[in-house]
């Protein structure tokens, strides 16, 4: 089976997108993470739902996860706020990773291998400069334990 047979249609928001709009794209979807365009419509990254967490947090807490306990509630009233007026952009890590990506006839222990190294949740199945879908690792399971 090639990556273009186990793509499906994958919703992506672009560099600019609204950071809240994105989370809760993310989170209505229950997405572990979303395929991130640039200004001409391309992939360029993809925002693991787990570093919209990240942002969400406090770095004195990331640092030091037992002061975690001294923060109340009202933390989680303040995600939207943290997020308003945000850019996607704002979310992705600082430092540039490889995008999660596959050719369209790649085999599926060719996307495996990928997903595996770059420790991502869905890559992006590219025919020439062409987004054609994405596989997330759920996906990439499902395939790989059918019955033959």
């Amino acid at each position: 089976m090639h990556a273009d047979q186990m793509a499906e249609e994958y919703p992506v928001v672009d560099l600019d997108s609204d950071a809240l709009d994105a989370a809760r794209l993310l989170a209505e979807h229950r997405l572990p993470g979303i395929v991130v365009t640039d200004d001409k419509g391309c992939p360029c990254s993809v925002l693991p739902a787990s570093q919209v967490v990240r942002f969400l947090v406090p770095s004195y807490v990331q640092d030091d996860p037992s002061l975690a306990g001294v923060l109340d509630e009202s933390m989680a009233d303040r995600i939207a706020d943290k997020l308003s007026g945000k850019k996607v952009r704002a979310l992705l890590p600082k430092e540039a990773s490889e995008l999660p990506r596959v050719n369209s006839d790649d085999t599926i222990v060719e996307v495996a291998a990928m997903m595996a190294r770059l420790r991502c949740p869905l890559v992006a199945v590219m025919d020439g400069k062409d987004l054609i879908g994405v596989i997330s690792a759920s996906r990439l399971l499902q395939l790989a334990l059918a019955p033959h």
